[in-house]
């Protein structure tokens, strides 16, 4: 298989990126997983960027997260996950439906 080059292209204010603090994972369907990134400071939240996947992609997706907290964890230490009842607010955070 050949590798090619691709080229992508991407608005300046898209580079900034958007701060998410929950994110709701559902799947209605067999072909797709819908990712919800919300902005929530109670007593409202924004949905800051949808994204749909297949099944595939996503389980893609999860094994290079997962290789990215490893190598992140190699550099860097430990990662220590806030135990539930130690955040500010329990119900931001990550959700699925």
């Amino acid at each position: 298989m050949e590798n090619k080059k691709i080229q992508i292209k991407t608005k300046s204010e898209d580079l900034k990126g958007v701060y998410s603090n929950l994110m709701v994972v559902s799947n209605r369907t067999k072909e797709e997983f819908i990712l919800d990134f919300l902005m929530v400071l109670p007593p409202e939240g924004v949905l800051s960027s949808r994204v749909i996947v297949s099944p595939d992609h996503l389980k893609r997706m999860a094994k290079t997260f997962q290789a990215s907290i490893e190598k992140y964890e190699k550099q860097f230490g430990r990662i220590e996950e806030t135990k539930e009842g130690e955040s500010s607010d329990e119900k931001i955070g990550f959700v699925s439906e």
